[in-house]
């Protein structure tokens, strides 16, 4: 493993700032001082950064289905329940990757690797992410094309939509959304914008990861096939 992804991974710092300590002679390997970018580390090395013996931790990768009333954080100062209670089992700290807002229920990822996290957040990396939305009220075939196509949220055009509604009730209506984007409450105001209020709503998958039939409140860790997919994106 080169040298400076050796540093970012043990959670000191990004690899840039990685190349920056090395580049100053702040870090040792096996006792040297080394200033070589294109290091790499084997297996028995020792690493010391600013005179700290740092090893690297290794990658955990979850999915969460998280519950109503649960905050996507891992403190809150007042005392609500966080996704963070909910893997508190994992001896390393995971971070969510992305919100789900309090009302929301399903599917979250979790884990340390922050190269993946920046992957699936950043906007230029376009992965559609799959809701399941209780809305009052009927949602036309007018209603549908508005959603396809893109909906003003409050300042910002949504991009286009996939959108199929599942069940159609007099009063109600079970249907699925895929969006690329993730901004604030996003489904619930793209729903609002055609005047249907959303009642209840759960995140089903993110690109080919699906929730499926995951407990409410579990995880379960993904598997080395998932792991490699969402790497490829």
């Amino acid at each position: 493993m080169r040298l400076n992804k050796y540093i970012a991974d043990a959670g000191i710092c990004s690899r840039r700032k990685a190349d920056e300590l090395i580049a100053c002679g702040n870090v040792k390997l096996n006792g040297a001082v080394v200033r070589e970018m294109g290091c790499t580390v084997e297996d028995g090395d020792v690493v010391v950064v600013n005179g700290r013996k740092i090893e690297a931790e290794s990658k955990v990768y979850v999915v969460v289905n998280k519950p109503l009333g649960y905050i996507t954080s891992m403190d809150d100062d007042k005392d609500r329940a966080t996704v963070a209670e909910l893997v508190a089992d994992i001896p390393e700290r995971l971070f969510p990757v992305g919100r789900l807002d309090y009302n929301t229920t399903g599917l979250l990822i979790m884990t340390n690797d922050g190269q993946l996290t920046y992957t699936l957040t950043h906007p230029k990396h376009e992965v559609y992410k799959t809701y399941v939305a209780k809305v009052a009220g009927v949602i036309s075939d007018t209603k549908l094309a508005r959603l396809r196509k893109g909906v003003d949220i409050g300042g910002f055009i949504t991009s286009p939509a996939k959108v199929r509604v599942i069940k159609q009730m007099p009063r109600h209506a079970v249907v699925e959304i895929m969006i690329k984007e993730g901004k604030n409450r996003q489904v619930r105001k793209m729903f609002a914008a055609v005047g249907n209020r959303v009642q209840a709503l759960e995140r089903t998958a993110i690109g080919d990861i699906r929730l499926g039939h995951l407990m409410e409140g579990h995880y379960r860790k993904l598997t080395k096939k998932e792991i490699e997919y969402l790497k490829s994106l």
